[in-house]
């Protein structure tokens, strides 16, 4: 599991959120991988993707970007969608697997979250929800969980709850409404976000993650914007990093965007996890080096 620390912040956000002072979690990992690419990028490939958002747009396919996965010995795709200065340039690494729909796992806490406060199911980020006495595995799972908490510390439990009450139909529902990857939730026993039919590929949550940015869905703006609050992971002055690890056991996720004052940077990565728990650090090290690549991310050198 991935060990967090909290650092108090006090953010500014455009037209896409609000003024507001919340915790902001930080991945902590000594083996962050960030190699260099060539001085030239090589793209080519480049595809069509139509999206309502995005008009017809180019995908071009960067194979320089193999050397961030080679370097960590990591199998999987990643698409970033930058949008600053009014620009719409849309990079995928492997297209194939860019539009190969995986289960959602923790990802789609991000939806879910949305979900529960639309049907009532939370009222809001302070409501305290009691730990079931169940010992998981991650320590921070076993005790008292808000929403906040629960989406910081993906606590599966809490989401179990939620779809329990929620319901396979109206669950179903607003999964089509969104058009959120095959809108089925249906499951022969576990989480359907996990071990159920629910999938979604890269390339989607890309398409899903611009509709909430923008406050495009259909639900209350107050919703959106308090899902976008929770998912924050780190930020500065002039940048905000809002994202969701997902973990299915053999593949995981990274997904989100970085707000800058020039516009949005989002991603979507995902990667094969053979070695399980071993690999899970990869997905934000190898997200991070390429967001680095492209300046949508600062470097330690200038944090700023």
């Amino acid at each position: 599991m991935n060990h967090r620390f909290l650092l108090p912040i006090s953010l500014a956000i455009g037209s896409a959120g609000i003024l507001l002072t919340s915790p902001v979690s930080a991945e902590l990992s000594n083996r962050l991988y960030a190699p260099q690419i060539a001085q030239r990028p090589r793209i080519s490939h480049s595809t069509a993707v139509d999206d309502s958002s995005l008009g017809s747009v180019k995908r071009q396919e960067r194979p320089d970007w193999a050397s961030f996965f080679d370097g960590a010995e990591a199998q999987g795709t990643i698409v970033i969608l930058d949008q600053r200065g009014g620009a719409q340039q849309l990079w995928v690494y492997d297209q194939e697997r860019a539009d190969r729909a995986y289960s959602p796992a923790s990802t789609f806490k991000i939806p879910h979250s949305l979900f529960a406060l639309d049907a009532g199911v939370v009222r809001d980020e302070f409501q305290v929800f009691e730990w079931d006495g169940v010992e998981r595995d991650f320590t921070p799972h076993n005790q008292d969980q808000d929403l906040r908490s629960a989406m910081r510390n993906s606590a599966v439990w809490i989401y179990e709850m939620f779809a329990k009450e929620i319901g396979e139909a109206k669950a179903r529902e607003y999964l089509t409404e969104i058009d959120y990857g095959n809108a089925d939730p249906s499951t022969s026993g576990g989480a359907y976000w996990i071990d159920g039919a629910l999938a979604i590929s890269a390339q989607e949550q890309v398409d899903f993650l611009q509709k909430l940015y923008r406050n495009e869905l259909p639900f209350k703006v107050e919703h959106q914007r308090l899902v976008k609050d929770i998912m924050i992971v780190e930020a500065e002055q002039n940048w905000i990093l809002r994202a969701k690890t997902g973990w299915e056991g053999r593949w995981g996720w990274w997904v989100g965007w970085v707000e800058w004052p020039t516009g949005p940077v989002f991603f979507a990565l995902n990667i094969d996890t053979p070695n399980r728990l071993d690999d899970l650090y990869k997905r934000e090290a190898i997200t991070r080096a390429i967001l680095q690549s492209i300046d949508a991310l600062p470097t330690e050198e200038s944090p700023n």
